[in-house]
């Protein structure tokens, strides 16, 4: 079977082998498919459940260290607790605390702790402590001086905030805990007794309160926070946004040049954009906002058609951690923050969950399994901020930044995996991502387990059953076939299916369901050899390896001839198992003549000694 996949501009596959109205209540909630939660699935997997056992005893126990023993963040707080003492750090730093708790929560949703828990508690008490009384919290004011909040737009305090909500709401979730979720929400409040209609006008410097607002709505079922959202995003483009006493700021950068609505191109901080992104989308799925929704794919466009690495990487520019124009793609001077391939795969889930449309998860696995993971060393111990497609042997992770979003970015996105793997619609299931889990999905009247099985991202074999089903369903399962696979076969009970329906990137398949059912899907994984598009003058002349979803690079320390690789027509590639660390992985060697040119993952790059690297090899026609 094939299946027709979305022109990615940036990548031409060369060689294979072997998601305007006046107000948030007037349209209809548009969201298709809702995501089963984490909390109902669980890894049983080769290549994710190893990383999140890491992520527990290694990675979490990092942060926490950093935070309250290397770094003066949680000192913050326990200074403006007392009303003593001075600030340390930066003005936004308030918000890792945050993104480290939220990362504590989801792992106690995966792995129950109890001593994991006294310590989250205990720092919850530090930040309702801090509080002021008229709710408001941000360290940094407190101890500097609060009579200069909300005079400069660019100072974070709504981004801290709505990282402190976030937290806050996956704690209460975790645990039923809800003195955070109290203190966070009197917070709001606060914000909400300054600005709105009516009242002063406000554009957050570094987006991410808008999503975390619609999260608060959600829980509380109070519609003032979706309303206040919205708001936010429509203060945008009008001239609002200033740095107060600091004077004017660039309007591109903030993504502050157009109302929202209007946007086609993403500009400025590409974290920003995406937190942004993540908001409009949040917004229309429950309002119907069609303008948002029209804008949104007009941006997908151009991030992923002219301004995105083939690693799910975004931002080309290390002077604003953004963008310059399109196609300007260098691999040396890539930024691809962290933080900003986390945001894709954010980004992506909500619009996928808008449309059903695979090219929208094709992105987002991109992104996951290249972009983020790379942020994060193999031990679980050290993180990337900068994630560059080629090396001259001078960047290497770090234990921590003075600017850590990074490394609290990670701590909170890798406990959640399990967020992008199934979805539910009125009519289907939807396998998104092939991860080996479990999930209880609930359809109300009934409910069922599914149960999945695979070496992906290693090997395209995934087997699905049916559990716990007590009885007949008559319902869809969509299996997404992603962008990069050619060939593929299905079977239900040992039968070969042909003619399956591919409806926006998903093979459909209708039946009535009982329980002890098998699907089988078989995903042809060869090697493609990636040649970029020509605007891209960076890989003129160049040629990408990929197997699967995972983009491949070359290190020094496998090729001791580094500067004189390249890469030919003749060169045969042989993809083979290798032990890497701790990990079993796939390997692939470019015999190129009497010479073997060794590809290893690129999310495992600087893992080992030292040295160059890159991800675009020299090519030779």
């Amino acid at each position: 079977m094939r299946k027709s996949s979305i022109t990615f501009y940036l990548l031409i596959p060369l060689l294979a082998w072997g998601c305007h109205s006046s107000g948030t209540e007037q349209q209809p909630a548009t969201k298709k498919i809702r995501q089963v939660d984490f909390s109902q699935v669980t890894i049983n997997d080769d290549f994710w459940s190893p990383r999140l056992e890491r992520h527990a005893t290694t990675t979490l126990p990092v942060c926490i260290d950093q935070i309250e023993n290397k770094t003066g963040r949680i000192r913050n707080f326990m200074n403006a607790a007392k009303d003593e003492g001075e600030h340390s750090g930066i003005f936004y730093d308030d918000s890792d605390v945050y993104k480290a708790l939220e990362g504590m929560a989801y792992s106690l949703v995966n792995k129950p702790d109890p001593e994991l828990e006294k310590k989250c508690d205990k720092w919850i008490d530090l930040f309702v402590a801090a509080q002021e009384e008229d709710g408001y919290i941000n360290t940094f004011y407190s101890l500097t001086g609060l009579e200069n909040r909300w005079t400069d737009m660019d100072k974070h305090e709504m981004y801290c905030a709505g990282h402190l909500l976030e937290a806050a709401i996956a704690y209460y979730k975790a645990t039923g805990k809800d003195k955070l979720l109290k203190a966070a929400t009197r917070m709001i409040e606060h914000m909400m007794s300054q600005f709105g209609p009516g009242k002063r006008h406000w554009v957050p410097g570094h987006e991410e309160i808008e999503l975390a607002l619609v999260k608060l709505h959600e829980v509380t079922g109070e519609k003032k926070y979706l309303d206040f959202a919205y708001w936010l995003l429509e203060e945008r483009g009008h001239g609002y946004g200033n740095r107060g006493p600091n004077g004017p700021w660039n309007r591109q950068y903030y993504q502050d040049e157009l109302p929202v609505r209007e946007l086609s191109k993403i500009t400025g901080h590409a974290v920003r954009a995406m937190y942004l992104f993540c908001g409009m989308a949040d917004v229309a799925a429950l309002t119907g906002e069609k303008d948002y929704i029209e804008a949104l794919d007009r941006l997908w466009d151009d991030v992923v058609l002219r301004k995105m690495y083939i690693t799910g990487g975004i931002g080309s520019s290390r002077q604003n951690e953004g963008f310059t124009r399109p196609y300007d793609l260098p691999n040396y001077e890539a930024y691809c923050e962290t933080c900003a391939s986390v945001g894709m795969v954010l980004w992506n889930c909500r619009m996928h969950q808008l449309t059903g449309d695979s090219k929208y998860t094709d992105v987002l696995e991109r992104s996951l399994y290249n972009g983020a993971l790379a942020g994060i060393s193999l031990e679980g111990d050290r993180f990337f901020y900068v994630n560059p497609l080629a090396s001259r042997g001078d960047h290497h992770r770090k234990e921590w930044y003075g600017t850590a979003c990074c490394p609290s970015q990670i701590s909170r996105f890798l406990p959640s995996v399990g967020n992008y793997i199934y979805g539910v619609s009125g009519d289907a299931l939807w396998v998104n991502l092939y991860i080996g889990s479990s999930a209880k999905i609930d359809l109300g009247k009934e409910s069922l387990t599914l149960k999945q099985q695979t070496r992906y991202p290693w090997d395209g074999k995934v087997e699905i059953s049916m559990e716990e089903l007590k009885k007949t369903l008559r319902k869809e399962m969509r299996l997404r076939i992603p962008g990069w696979c050619k060939s593929y076969s299905i079977t239900v009970n040992g039968e070969k299916l042909e003619n399956v329906p591919v409806e926006q990137g998903y093979a459909v398949i209708e039946r009535s369901w009982k329980r002890g059912d098998k699907v089988s899907l078989t995903l042809e994984m060869p090697v493609e050899v990636i040649q970029a598009d020509p605007r891209v003058t960076a890989n003129a002349g160049k040629r990408a390896i990929q197997r699967g979803p995972l983009v491949y690079c070359v290190e020094e320390v496998d090729n001791p001839s580094f500067d004189g690789i390249n890469l030919t027509a003749d060169t045969r590639y042989i993809g083979q198992k290798a032990t890497m660390l701790t990990d079993e992985v796939v390997v692939i060697d470019a015999l190129h003549g009497e010479d073997t040119i060794r590809f290893v993952p690129y999310y495992l790059w600087d893992n080992r000694a030292p040295g160059q690297m890159k991800v675009w090899v020299d090519y030779r026609d």
